[in-house]
């Protein structure tokens, strides 16, 4: 029953990893040194047409949700350093 147990938490673990490295894409390998400044990347983001309801850090991304020029909503992962979207999931 313990090794049973065991093999049901390790293949949990090892299921959350899984979602965790999906769900956040390692977007840049450069220090955060180069990454632009939140306030810059707010402004190039507003720039490409897209309404910023909440932008955070996640992982190596700067992340948004909020709206595309059309009102859709959307979950944008870009690259801190040049600001190129990375992934992207519309809803």
């Amino acid at each position: 029953m313990k090794s049973l147990s065991l093999k049901l938490a390790l293949a949990a673990t090892v299921a959350a990893a899984s979602v965790s490295a999906i769900a956040a894409p390692n977007c840049t390998t450069e220090p955060k040194s180069k990454w632009l400044p939140e306030a810059e990347m707010k402004a190039k983001v507003a720039a490409m047409g897209y309404q910023i309801k909440e932008f955070e850090i996640s992982g190596h991304c700067y992340e948004i949700y909020g709206h595309d020029k059309d009102g859709k909503k959307v979950e944008i992962y870009f690259n801190p350093v040049d600001a190129s979207i990375v992934k992207e999931k519309r809803s």
